[in-house]
């Protein structure tokens, strides 16, 4: 894991030179879909926030915007033509012709918590507006829960980076040990419940199943 030292040292020259521009760009592009280390730039001017070198509201503003004006660009681009796009040039992270109609059910589905959620995953966030504009998702639908996932996903990372300070490396590394055991609990949980219900089912009358 990249430690927070070394990311202030690769962010640190842009923040300095551009300010809160720099983070404005970088969650912009990256948001739209290009492969820009956005949320880098964030935590980086997160943590500079903390030292006095940021006003932190002005921060989180900007980055709250470029986050949401991304994803509508990305979004717009979808849905007039986003389908061909992802054909063509999605191969490099996986997007197939199958995989793509998956999404688009998937889309249909669950739109606003995937447009909420995304934003926290790589390759789903430079993914999220694209998908949802080529799947069909009503653009009023889209922008509010855009909006929504933008909030959250800026404010926890830029709130968690203030709040914590170079005490972040520590956290993150300690989510990263602790990860597979609550993945392997939480899958045991699911499965125990499974297997409970399945086998409640099979205890009732015909009928009264439901």
């Amino acid at each position: 894991m990249t430690s927070l030292p070394t990311i202030l040292q690769h962010a640190a020259p842009y923040l300095h030179e551009y300010g809160v521009w720099a983070v404005f760009v970088g969650l912009l592009l990256e948001t739209f879909g290009l492969p820009v280390p956005g949320e880098t730039l964030l935590i980086a001017a997160s943590l500079l926030a903390a030292q006095g070198h940021i006003q932190l509201p002005l921060l989180l503003a900007s980055a709250c915007l470029a986050a949401v004006l991304g994803d509508n660009l990305a979004f717009y681009l979808g849905r007039f033509g986003g389908r061909r796009l992802l054909l063509r040039y999605g191969s490099g992270v996986g997007v197939t012709r199958r995989r793509l109609s998956k999404m688009h059910r998937f889309y249909d589905r669950f739109g606003p918590e995937v447009v909420i959620v995304a934003r926290f995953f790589v390759i789903a966030r430079q993914l999220n507006g694209l998908v949802a504009g080529s799947s069909g998702m009503a653009p009023l639908r889209f922008f509010i829960y855009n909006v929504l996932g933008a909030a959250l996903w800026v404010g926890s990372w830029g709130l968690a980076a203030w709040f914590l300070g170079d005490h972040l490396t520590a956290l993150l590394a300690w989510v990263a040990r602790t990860a597979p055991i609550a993945l392997g609990i939480g899958a045991a949980i699911v499965l125990l419940g499974y297997i409970t219900r399945r086998r409640w089912l099979r205890l009732l009358p015909s009928g009264e199943a439901d």
